[in-house]
């Protein structure tokens, strides 16, 4: 199977994105690999913007393997 480039955000190195909370104007840092993550200061939650193969695709455990794919749907579970 050639790889999707939907895979493309959660296979490898992750990235780190810097977002700035829009309640209290702290850095939130979210890797290419989280759905989500959470303001330190406030507790504000902001999400990844970069849609999550895993959650709806049929082939993505095959894909990205066992190990990511458990990692992304306990996350998004949450």
């Amino acid at each position: 199977m050639k790889r999707c480039p939907g895979t493309l955000n959660i296979r490898g190195t992750p990235t780190l994105i810097i977002r700035m909370c829009p309640n209290c104007e702290n850095e939130i840092e979210l890797f290419s690999v989280d759905p989500k993550a959470v303001c330190e200061d406030c507790g504000f939650v902001a999400y990844n913007d970069v849609q999550n193969c895993a959650m709806w695709c049929r082939h993505a455990r095959e894909c990205i393997g066992d190990t990511a794919y458990e990692h992304l749907i306990c996350q998004n579970s949450e």
